[in-house]
């Protein structure tokens, strides 16, 4: 039997079914009584700028609080220090704990919110990269895992005491340049893998082709199995859902640079129809491929 999935205090959100797409009308913030909140902005000193971070903080949330971003400019990592929430991730809903990170691409849907009876306590980043330049977080980035979730913890920490305290330049330098080579590290972890290195890079090269699980594994001389355990270790999706995501994100390029029609696109990309390639593409970015391209 199929449950309904329930999207509680999202403005904009609708009750859906775990078989259909998650909707979502606008962007939502909301706090609720308890909640605090420790925020940097791009422009408070310049290093935040030179990484192109947007928003930084750390938030001690309670229930109701939530978020939904539409289609935000960058990249975005969540890591939990303690507590828990949900965060919505390749259009579905998985709850994040203690010492798991997360994250999304730019210009995806994303969105979440507390939901634990004690604070759910974590750090975040939010990026503003516009389509011309390498997002940090990309389709090989992993949407979930599992990290040092106590080193970033005194990251954060740290950039904050120093803040709130002496704000001494270099010291805010060395620490904004420390929080980003570790979350450099966890965006990109399946790099430290040569197999999955030389299959996603392939296939990232070949997506028209009609590839099956199967054909992935046998691209790396493993089985079925192993393949998939390795990928949801690193990647912390299937090797199937890898395979959408970066379908996904080459949508998202072409939708931007080009005028072709989306049966075209479909094609490309190895969908066997536009019907196909639309109902993937909305459960992962949150619009249809002809919303998208008329707002970008």
């Amino acid at each position: 039997m199929i449950r309904p999935t329930y999207c509680n205090n999202l403005v904009g959100a609708r009750i859906f079914m775990t078989t259909e797409p998650i909707e979502f009308t606008q962007d939502h913030t909301e706090d609720g009584a308890h909640t605090t909140r420790w925020v940097l902005e791009g422009d408070d000193f310049k290093e935040l700028e030179t990484h192109r971070i947007a928003h930084l903080g750390l938030d001690k949330a309670h229930p109701p609080y939530s978020r939904v971003r539409i289609r935000p400019m960058g990249s975005f990592i969540l890591v939990c220090f303690s507590g828990k929430g949900r965060v919505l991730l390749d259009g579905r809903w998985q709850n994040v704990g203690a010492g798991w990170a997360c994250m999304a691409p730019p210009r995806t849907l994303n969105a979440f919110h507390a939901s634990g009876t004690t604070p759910w306590y974590f750090g975040w980043v939010r990026y503003d990269e516009p389509s011309t330049v390498a997002p940090l977080v990309g389709a090989g980035s992993p949407l979930r895992l599992k990290c040092e979730g106590h080193t970033l913890q005194h990251v954060f920490e740290g950039l904050q005491a120093e803040w709130n305290g002496a704000r001494h330049p270099k010291h805010l330098h060395h620490w904004t340049e420390i929080l980003q080579l570790e979350l450099r590290r966890l965006a990109r972890p399946w790099r430290q893998n040569e197999r999955l290195h030389r299959l996603w890079e392939k296939v990232s090269l070949q997506l028209a082709e009609d590839w099956t699980l199967t054909k992935l594994a046998h691209e790396v001389h493993m089985s079925t199995e192993h393949l998939r355990r390795l990928c949801m270790h690193e990647l912390g999706r299937s090797p199937m859902a890898q395979l959408t995501a970066l379908r996904v994100a080459e949508a998202q390029r072409l939708l931007e640079t080009t005028d072709d029609k989306l049966e075209v696109v479909a094609s490309t990309l190895g969908y066997q129809s536009a019907v196909v390639f639309a109902r993937a593409f909305k459960r992962w970015v949150g619009c249809n491929p002809s919303e998208y391209r008329v707002q970008h």
